[in-house]
């Protein structure tokens, strides 16, 4: 078997696996930003019945649970939505915050699921915190280290394509466990709504929509991370 591939044979390899592998998930990651964005603007539009804010909606989940540690923030920008476990605090953007639309509520419910499954110590939610770090560097330098280690003959490159696959797969992890964190923390939202009468069925259903539009970027990322790995294994295989 030959083993002087040529830089023009390890682009065209290069770009093979990419394009079937990576572009696709790229192209659904696009897809899945424009949805939850259209979702979004379009039941931001729809008010609840009953008029509560989106920050009615989480401090409601909040009280359910007994959580009384944990404050309700507003934060400049859209869809910067997050819990901020290391503060305890619920920070809803400005659209969320005041506003009496489905849209809002559903978001701040689901942010105030983070807040209650940390309370819990929820298992899938302890190990993704836990990787946060391995997660950073792992997508920042493993792919980089494994293509370097891919261009090159020598073992001491080799070395350096393992652990630039290690890194990388624990990148891979991290969004993989994302998906049952972020599914679980709308179910909540969802089911703790439901149980106090909060929104019709009809604005019921209005708020699944907008967090499984907001949920499909997260598979998409998943997808992408895990067909960007499976890419450099492969590309390592056949330089083999």
């Amino acid at each position: 078997m030959r083993s002087d591939i040529t830089l023009t044979e390890q682009v065209m390899f290069f770009d093979h696996y990419y394009f079937i592998l990576v572009v696709p998930t790229l192209i659904l990651s696009l897809w899945a930003q424009i949805m939850v964005k259209s979702t979004f603007a379009k039941y931001s539009k729809v008010p609840c019945s009953k008029k509560i804010t989106g920050r009615d909606s989480a401090a409601l989940l909040l009280k359910s649970n007994s959580i009384n540690d944990v404050k309700i923030e507003s934060v400049a920008g859209s869809l910067t939505d997050h819990y901020d476990p290391r503060t305890k605090v619920v920070r809803l953007s400005t659209p969320v915050f005041s506003e009496t639309s489905i849209a809002a509520i559903g978001v701040a419910a689901h942010e105030a699921g983070h807040a209650i499954q940390h309370a819990h110590s929820w298992g899938p939610l302890v190990l993704r915190s836990t990787l946060v770090p391995v997660a950073n560097i792992g997508s920042r330098f493993g792919p980089i280290l494994a293509m370097i280690g891919l261009f090159y003959h020598e073992s001491s490159m080799s070395i350096l394509f393992n652990i630039g696959i290690m890194l990388f797969a624990g990148a891979v992890l991290f969004y993989l466990i994302a998906l049952p964190v972020e599914f679980n923390a709308s179910s909540r939202a969802v089911a703790i709504l439901q149980e106090n009468n909060v929104l019709t069925a009809e604005e019921l259903q209005g708020v699944r929509k907008v967090l499984t539009a907001a949920a499909m970027t997260y598979v998409a990322s998943a997808l992408t991370a895990v067909m960007s790995l499976l890419r450099l294994i492969l590309l390592s295989r056949r330089r083999r």
